[in-house]
């Protein structure tokens, strides 16, 4: 029986993929685990291998396509063996079971039109349910103004019950805005483009600005380093461990931080995984450390040396590349001070991490002394986050810098 090899679902927000490299074609055999196609999406590349071993009888897509999560790039099965016209349409409809007579009936008449059953007007691709069609017939809607809420944005009996003309000036606003996210890019860069894009046009971003003291951090660090017989060269002390764990612990004091807000639902996350955006040659790339907060120190540097070299070299697993519930961007080593780091949706909160400076200041006695400062930078998102609970944050972050020791516990 023929097989649907489809775009899969690399990221929570991931909602289509680019093919970026087809390496088999139409009639070859293909074994189990072969890679079929190079994808990239959410920011990282990923390749698609066949579940089934056989005879690709049907390739849907070429080089350069964009298609939506879960549509076919291809159909494998044996040889000789006939593809249905509509095999490549193969998704479970979320129709109620008591509906299948009306699904029957609906599905007879698709076969009898003239327009294409999954295309609109414009020649793009639509998905609904055989109830929502045989409705929307009955309606006179038209399916191509309809925003579908189901699954691979396919449209319900729910979505068609819902309808109002005006949804169709909404949408026709929301495609032209979208449309040019992005334009003129391609692969990685264009999808980090459209990232950031929905970013800045869906969330209210504010960033607060303020210099923390961390001479005692930097006397601790030199402390233990001579303290501890064996080497510490797995980044237990480097500066950007040492904030991480400090920005765990804030987090695991003010949880509102530590949070998801998408497409209308907001979730408050028990779990602390912490993003850590790494720069690679193709652009931005923000492997996950998951469970940072059941991490000792030296877990945490250790986890972290790690998946930014896995990242680097492109060997780390695709499901580290989503899920973070909080993400952390340093600058530091481009000597930037201050930044405005853009929120890594879903979440609703992202800190940047600026370059150390020595300043001057007067004791209590008069005395000159000498005060390492690191300027972070916290953007979140004002629908979620208000500005007092944001330097509430920052406060806490400071707070366990500014007395080390608490990092160890």
């Amino acid at each position: 029986m023929a097989k649907n090899i489809v775009m899969p679902t690399l990221g929570l927000t991931m909602t289509e993929g680019t093919i970026e490299t087809l390496y088999f074609n139409e009639g070859d055999a293909i074994n189990t685990g072969d890679v079929i196609a190079e994808i990239s999406s959410e920011k990282l590349s990923s390749p698609v291998e066949s579940p089934v071993s056989g005879t690709i009888l049907k390739i849907n897509v070429q080089e350069g396509d964009v298609l939506p999560i879960k549509e076919v790039i291809a159909i494998v099965g044996e040889e000789g063996e006939e593809v249905a016209s509509d095999e490549q349409d193969k998704d479970v409809p979320d129709v109620p079971e008591e509906a299948s007579e009306e699904v029957l009936s609906a599905s007879a008449k698709e076969e009898t039109s003239s327009k294409p059953r999954n295309q609109g007007s414009d020649g793009e691709r639509i998905f609904a349910t055989p109830l929502a069609r045989k409705m929307a017939e009955e309606k006179g809607i038209d399916l191509s103004d309809v925003n579908g809420t189901g699954g691979n944005h396919r449209i319900t009996r729910l979505d068609i019950d819902r309808y109002v003309p005006s949804e169709k000036v909404a949408s026709s606003v929301q495609s032209k805005d979208t449309a040019t996210w992005g334009i003129g890019l391609s692969g990685m860069r264009k999808t980090i483009a459209q990232r950031m894009m929905e970013s800045v046009q869906t969330t209210a971003q504010v960033t607060n600005h303020r210099k923390v003291d961390i001479t005692n951090l930097m006397a601790f660090r030199k402390e233990i380093k001579e303290k501890v017989s064996r080497p510490l060269n797995k980044g237990e002390l480097s500066i950007n461990t040492l904030v991480t764990r400090a920005v765990i612990l804030a987090l695991q004091e003010n949880r509102e931080l530590n949070a998801w807000y998408h497409n209308g639902i907001h979730e408050v996350q028990e779990a602390i995984h912490i993003g850590m955006a790494t720069d690679i040659e193709e652009g931005l790339v923000v492997p996950v450390i998951r469970e940072a907060d059941q991490m000792t120190l030296s877990q945490l540097g250790s986890t972290i040396a790690s998946v930014a070299s896995q990242a680097r070299n492109g060997s780390l697993p695709g499901d580290l590349y989503s899920g973070s519930t909080f993400t952390i961007t340093n600058l530091g080593g481009a000597n930037i001070e201050y930044f405005t780091p853009i929120i890594n949706l879903p979440e609703v909160a992202i800190l940047g991490v600026g370059t150390l400076s020595d300043e001057l200041a007067l004791d209590t006695e008069g005395t000159v002394t000498v005060h390492q400062k690191l300027p972070l930078s916290l953007t979140y998102d004002h629908q979620i986050i208000d500005g007092a609970p944001a330097s509430r944050f920052l406060e806490t972050v400071s707070e366990y810098l500014n007395d080390p020791y608490r990092l160890m516990l």
